[in-house]
């Protein structure tokens, strides 16, 4: 199937099919992520182009009846929804350099992951194009989109995500954050922040154990309570943000201190990297030097919002 046998379906001026059925979609970017993208719009049944620069990639897709494209720019004038999921903003910037003037009229939905500058950016350039655009944080991995659980964050045009909110809940729970197109990028790796620090704590957790010839797995049961325990703390520490009282009767900057001290040590005892808690430990110290001994963790969100000068 060509992509341009898609052009007998008639639509409507918002681009949703006469006869009912889902919006055709054009996707561009067939890596794992697109690739999975694409294989969600067509399970719904939504008429289906893709193109990729690097071919022989749509080769399965086009067994499950999606279009496939010659150029981008064909890609781009199938389809009144365009989904774009490639490597980084240099990558999606020369794509679609060749297809500008086509957007026209056309709802661009960047999912490439990036900065909100270049959201903010990019949503000006779809502008310029005469076209709409919104911007996409992907909360998951490949293999869950399509399924529950996977979650993406939306933000740009609030009339476009009206528009195709259902043919967006195909990928996964749809979150609007905001008119702002930055917004998404913004929370995406705010997201990505709580979680490699998760991680972290757990990677280093697990090294200490392991140093003493415990198995991770006998180790790990332990972990998920204790975090799942903890986690209820947040509404708490985020009150406290919000408001700038952060005084505890729970565990002060003082007592997390001499926490650190000993955390550090006994990682350097057992031979190994104290690198990922380093950085905490120093942030830590701050707050105590700079007189919020007796405030709770929340604080340091404080002091990461005012750098020490370099």
């Amino acid at each position: 199937m060509s992509a341009n046998d898609h052009k007998k379906n008639e639509h409507n001026m918002d681009g949703m099919p006469k006869d009912g059925n889902r919006a055709p979609v054009t996707i561009i970017g067939l890596g794992m992520m697109g690739s999975a993208l694409a294989r969600a719009f067509l399970k719904e049944g939504h008429p289906t182009t893709v193109w990729n620069r690097a071919a022989g990639k749509a080769g399965t897709l086009a067994a499950m009846g999606a279009a496939v494209a010659g150029t981008a720019a064909e890609a781009v004038a199938a389809s009144p929804l365009v989904v774009i999921c490639v490597l980084d903003y240099e990558v999606m910037n020369e794509i679609l350099a060749s297809a500008g003037g086509i957007l026209s009229g056309r709802v661009l939905v960047n999912l490439t992951n990036g900065t909100p500058a270049q959201a903010r950016n990019a949503a000006a350039w779809a502008a310029r194009q005469g076209a709409e655009y919104l911007d996409g944080g992907i909360m998951a991995v490949p293999q869950m989109i399509g399924a529950p659980g996977a979650l993406v964050l939306y933000s740009g045009s609030p009339s476009s995500f009206t528009m195709y909110q259902q043919s967006l809940e195909s990928l996964g729970a749809s979150h609007y954050v905001g008119e702002d197109p930055g917004l998404a990028s913004l929370y995406d790796l705010a997201l990505l922040s709580a979680m490699f620090g998760m991680f972290g704590g757990f990677f280093q957790a697990v090294a200490m154990v392991r140093a003493e010839m415990i198995p991770a797995s006998v180790f790990t049961p332990l972990v998920i309570p204790w975090l799942s325990a903890m986690m209820n703390a947040f509404p708490r520490m985020a009150q406290a943000v919000d408001t700038g009282e952060h005084g505890t009767d729970v565990s002060s900057l003082n007592i997390n201190k001499s926490s650190f001290v000993n955390l550090i040590e006994a990682s350097r005892d057992l031979g190994l990297s104290a690198d990922l808690m380093t950085p905490l430990q120093a942030l830590v110290n701050r707050g105590v030097a700079e007189g919020y001994g007796a405030d709770g963790l929340s604080r340091l969100v404080e002091l990461i919002r005012r750098p020490i000068s370099t």
